[in-house]
């Protein structure tokens, strides 16, 4: 892995995807990404498996943000995109297609043509966790990774929209020290905002409708627009 002063220094997202892909900074998460890739579930036994840290996705100059916890095991640790192959993207996609956000409302691989429209979407940590469950030092591990990132993205960052309480967590801490690094911080609260929004993983339980995270993508559009 890059130490956090080399990844501070790239100098935009193409080489931080770049260098992201060979990372082997957490081991647990390594040992799991790569043991999943080769035993693999018994729907995908013919796939090649990415198997490795997953980038982000969508255009590098977008205004809206999406950001999820970490890869799925068999959606992308297996396609090699975030999001992807699984019931996150099955869920997430066709409510930024409704949005006005994706030229198409599935998302199975990475060669299928799907694009995102001043949307692009990433993960807190890059790589699929045992049981879903991150440890809190790998996610500080990534976290250079991820702060790096959302620093490249804020010249054009208008929306940031966390799917997930996780996310929102380390979305936070990266949103405030980048504003106090820029002697911005009066740009946000200084106490943490509530989370108001669950997973994917609630719209079982009713939690979350679908269609509701359509009408929150709408709202992050016109925002843009409005330049307000």
């Amino acid at each position: 892995m890059l130490s956090e002063v080399a990844i501070s220094k790239l100098a935009d997202i193409k080489a931080l995807d770049k260098e992201l892909i060979k990372c082997d900074g957490c081991l647990r998460l390594k040992l799991w990404r790569e043991e999943v890739a080769v035993t693999k579930r018994r729907a995908y036994q013919d796939e090649t498996y990415w198997g490795k840290p997953v980038p982000g996705f969508g255009p590098v100059d977008a205004q809206i943000i999406l950001v999820g916890l970490a890869p799925g095991a068999h959606g992308a640790n297996r396609t090699g995109r975030i999001f992807t192959g699984d019931a996150s993207g099955d869920w997430l996609f066709p409510e930024l297609f409704s949005a006005g956000l994706a030229n198409q409302p599935t998302s199975k691989g990475i060669d299928d043509g799907l694009q995102l429209i001043n949307t692009r979407v990433l993960c807190a940590v890059r790589c699929v966790p045992p049981d879903n469950k991150v440890e809190t030092s790998e996610r500080d591990t990534c976290s250079v990774w991820f702060n790096r990132e959302i620093e490249l993205l804020m010249p054009t960052a208008k929306v940031f929209v966390a799917l997930g309480a996780f996310a929102w967590d380390g979305l936070w801490r990266t949103l405030r020290a980048q504003s106090a690094q820029s002697d911005q911080s009066d740009h946000l609260p200084t106490k943490k905002v509530a989370f108001a929004h669950p997973s994917q993983q609630n719209t079982a339980t009713g939690k979350l409708k679908v269609g509701a995270m359509a009408e929150i993508f709408l709202r992050a559009g016109r925002f843009t627009r409005s330049g307000k």
